[in-house]
């Protein structure tokens, strides 16, 4: 008898036992719940931008209002700072295109003149000389300016469904003639075939990744020639850049695409070291990717992928 009570007593402080961790549990759960729900709400707020602080207590729910109202004042006050200078990088930008145009233009114009004057030879010479480097300064100044609007979200990339053979033979048909004075082929390989290939980019700045592409290809061969095709894949379609130039050594592969960079077997060569900066810029901001191979005295090939 002792014993069956004894047992009685264990089983109901047993079940007292589990009743109150249940007790506990669901305690807890609704309280968690609670907080869960206030924060989310505090989150909702806060992003239809119409968060207040609400309760001014000891709580700890109390310190996360206050605490999270002065991150988002704060956020705010960066995001405002942030417009701001956004919109005097702008500004300097349009201010260095707008009064560099001018006298760059009058520096090209005048070394032109200079260059069909009757000079000796020696001073024709520089003639040619600053005429070179105003047009590098040209490019170099027109290249930053590009860039810094995209970087800063001036210019914003508007990529849509784009076929791509019109802008391909445009790209060649702009550059045959630097291509030609070199004593190089640039051609588009299998046209008919690229005919029905499209891409989702802009087409734009496509074109401009490309004609940078293209254009350092012509620089670094010195004979054979350029030729540019199109492959379409399933989410891609890949246009290849190939040249019969200096080649690029593998361990530059990354190298090459930063900003200001130049190739060790390029240091002799024309150029500032941007175009390929640019042209990756610009790719990326489409969803696609620049990919490069290359054979040291035999040539590279850049692949650049649009998707479809």
């Amino acid at each position: 008898m002792i014993i069956q009570i004894g047992n009685n007593m264990a089983w109901l402080i047993g079940a007292a036992c589990i009743l109150a961790a249940a007790l506990v549990i669901f305690h807890n759960y609704r309280r968690t719940k609670k907080t869960m729900n206030t924060i989310e709400q505090m989150l909702s707020c806060a992003g239809d931008v119409r968060f207040l602080e609400k309760n001014f207590d000891e709580s700890r729910m109390s310190a996360l209002e206050t605490k999270f109202a002065h991150f988002l004042t704060a956020s705010a006050v960066s995001a405002k700072n942030v417009a701001a200078e956004k919109n005097k990088i702008e500004t300097l930008i349009s201010d260095i295109s707008h009064q560099t145009k001018t006298p760059i233009a009058n520096l090209l114009l005048y070394s032109e003149l200079l260059q069909e004057a009757d000079l000796p030879d020696d001073v024709r010479g520089n003639a040619e000389a600053i005429y070179a480097q105003t047009e590098k300064l040209r490019f170099l100044i027109d290249s930053l300016v590009k860039l810094s609007r995209l970087e800063n979200g001036i210019i914003t990339l508007s990529p849509k469904q784009t076929p791509l053979l019109p802008m391909l033979q445009s790209i060649c048909d702009q550059l045959a003639p630097k291509a030609e004075e070199k004593g190089l082929s640039l051609k588009l390989r299998d046209a008919e075939a690229a005919a029905g290939i499209c891409a989702v980019c802009d087409a734009k700045w496509t074109a401009e990744a490309l004609c940078n592409i293209t254009d350092n290809a012509i620089k670094y061969t010195a004979q054979g020639g350029i030729t540019i095709s199109v492959t379409a894949y399933e989410m891609f379609a890949r246009i290849d850049v190939a040249d019969t130039g200096i080649g690029i050594f593998e361990e530059e592969y990354a190298k090459i695409f930063s900003r200001f960079y130049r190739a060790q077997n390029a240091q002799d060569k024309e150029g500032v070291g941007i175009g390929l900066y640019l042209a990756r810029e610009i790719v990326n901001g489409e969803g696609g990717y620049i990919k490069v191979s290359s054979s040291i005295g035999s040539g590279t090939v850049f692949s650049v992928f649009l998707p479809k």
